[in-house]
């Protein structure tokens, strides 16, 4: 059983960063694409990044240039740089794991979520 735990959400001005991280347990983590997604209230989850499991990356168009993904295999870890923090960026951010390798901006390509952690930005 897959079980993915984020932390490091917070409440943060705009233009600070966070970083986020995914610890994930169960399964082989280093064979398996991992994203990031976000969902604000009253939208729909949304895409933010993947990394494939030989780390290509792939970002949606408002986090590109501010936001960066990494993994750590040898730590089954998963994390997300925010930098520049806009007040848009507020949201439930969740970790995934991929039912394959590659990255995927796609959710119904990811088949294990983790509880979210929330950021909020204060103007």
């Amino acid at each position: 059983q897959v079980q993915l735990v984020e932390s490091g959400g917070g409440l943060v001005q705009a233009g600070a960063s966070l970083r986020l991280s995914c610890v994930a347990s169960g399964g082989t983590f280093s064979m398996y694409g991992m994203g990031w997604f976000r969902q604000a209230p009253g939208k729909e989850r949304e895409f933010v990044a993947a990394i494939g499991s030989g780390g290509s990356t792939n970002y949606a168009d408002s986090v590109k240039g501010r936001f960066s993904i990494s993994r750590d295999n040898a730590k089954n870890t998963v994390n997300l740089q925010m930098n520049s923090l806009k007040p848009e960026d507020t949201a439930v951010y969740y970790c995934a794991r991929a039912i394959w390798s590659m990255t995927s901006h796609i959710t119904a390509e990811y088949a294990w979520w983790g509880q979210g952690t929330q950021v909020t930005v204060s103007s």
